[in-house]
């Protein structure tokens, strides 16, 4: 009987854990070069699904969400402009409320595809995201801002292949401080996503 109790308390722990994980973070693979040269195709990110629950995505955050297109896969991109924002992209250059950002992490690739957006105003809810390959990325340049309820979670750590892993960098962006009235921190987090 002992052996018994045992073996199903082992059983329940073990189930425990595995809804825990279910619930908290989840495996994706990159299936597209949207995210180039930071993420590559057939890379496995883990993304923690429950860091957005207490505070917002923050600007550099690299996310997985549900797109606003007819898509089998969710995407992965970079959050760019926060809720109650205005952005603008003029000649390859994002503008926060008339700011431009520096972006450090792009494709080194010279822009091919400088098509300009807005300025819009991203409402309460709106997050505009874009591919750190922005001559290769379908993103809210062709379909607009994303809402809060789409999003899957923040990227925290590529772990395949073995030679490619490590934590994924969420960027800040100095040239904004101050300018928000919110504090921005270089981040690193976990997880990723596709396309």
């Amino acid at each position: 009987m002992k052996i018994l109790r045992e073996v199903g308390i082992t059983i329940l722990i073990a189930v425990a854990v595995f809804a825990l994980l279910q619930l908290t973070v989840q495996s994706y693979t990159v299936v597209m070069f949207s995210m180039e040269p930071n993420f590559q195709e057939g890379e496995c990110i883990m993304v923690n699904k429950v860091s957005y629950h207490s505070s917002g995505p923050q600007r550099g955050d690299v996310i997985v969400f549900h797109p606003p297109v007819p898509s089998a896969y969710p995407f992965i991109k970079r959050v760019i402009g926060l809720p109650g924002e205005t952005v603008e992209i003029r000649d390859g250059q994002v503008f926060i409320n008339g700011i431009p950002i520096n972006e450090l992490y792009l494709f080194p690739e010279p822009p091919q595809n400088n098509k300009d957006y807005g300025p819009q105003e991203l409402s309460d809810d709106e997050y505009l995201v874009l591919g750190d390959n922005r001559n290769g990325s379908n993103d809210s340049r062709s379909w607009g801002p994303i809402k809060r309820d789409d999003i899957l979670g923040k990227a925290w750590f590529i772990y395949w292949p073995p030679s490619k892993l490590r934590v994924v960098k969420h960027y800040s962006y100095p040239e904004l401080l101050g300018t928000e009235g919110q504090e921005m921190v270089l981040c690193q987090s976990f997880g990723v996503q596709l396309e």
